[in-house]
């Protein structure tokens, strides 16, 4: 029963340790894209503007391309159960600077968007 109970609080503890790392406050400034037309063609930039906010209105993921290191943030709202600003989709293809939560899992890093300038 022992090695049980063991083994079950071990992978519990490896279960857990992988879905957040760290979540700190940080502005990043950087490119609002639609990352489905950006990873699949490589298509962002001022000219992709129209496209990005119809594809980001149809549910693909925002995210903020980094500038200088062009490192990709996917956008998440601030709070569970909200949906990101209007001010996200007015700035598509824009260059904006975003305060608030780097979170990491899975591989990926998030951004919430605590305030958008």
């Amino acid at each position: 029963m022992m090695k049980w109970a063991t083994l079950g609080a071990i992978l519990l503890a490896v279960s857990l340790g992988g879905v957040v790392r760290a979540a700190e406050t940080t502005a990043v400034t950087g490119s609002l894209i639609d990352t489905f037309c950006y990873t699949t063609m490589g298509a962002h930039g001022s000219s992709h503007a129209a496209c990005a906010l119809r594809c980001v209105k149809k549910g693909a993921p925002v995210g903020l391309l980094e500038k200088g290191s062009h490192k990709l943030y996917v956008l998440l709202p601030a709070r569970d159960a909200t949906a990101l600003p209007d001010s996200v989709f007015n700035h598509m293809e824009q260059q904006v600077t975003i305060t608030g939560n780097v979170l990491h899992s899975g591989g990926n890093t998030f951004l919430t968007v605590r305030s958008l300038k």
